[in-house]
């Protein structure tokens, strides 16, 4: 039996993320996340907006009940913002020490966890972190 090479693992981590990255979600109703690196001081941050969402499974903003475009620039204040120096430090803010959590749904903690960690290898090997 022939093992994979270090390389080999990474393609195949990688092509998996990939194809799961496209499989349809529903939106979680408490909820959405921006998450980006602020380097000069060392933080990750996780900005919380909530949503409404419409029968379509569209989320809409709250106050204006337009619905909230997936890619481009959207203009709105967070409810929340979390920083950290490290993805469990904020996962344990946002999961053990917030009322009420602010994520309703398994699958979203489950993403925010895996967004955090890619944020904070990012963050410490001062390569560039685009959020999923």
């Amino acid at each position: 039996m022939v093992s994979e090479t270090t390389a080999d693992l990474r393609r195949n981590a990688q092509s998996i993320d990939d194809q799961l990255s496209h499989r349809p979600l529903d939106l979680d109703p408490a909820g959405y996340f921006i998450i980006y690196l602020d380097r000069p001081a060392g933080r990750i941050c996780a900005q919380h907006f909530t949503n409404t969402i419409d029968e379509r499974g569209l989320a809409l903003d709250p106050e204006t009940g337009e619905p909230i475009p997936a890619r481009g620039k959207v203009s709105r204040t967070p409810t929340q913002v979390f920083t950290g120096r490290t993805a469990k430090e904020i996962c344990v803010h946002l999961f053990e020490h917030t009322e009420p959590i602010p994520v309703s749904q398994f699958s979203h903690a489950a993403y925010l966890g895996r967004e955090l960690m890619r944020a904070e290898q990012a963050l410490l090997s001062n390569s560039d972190y685009v959020q999923d």
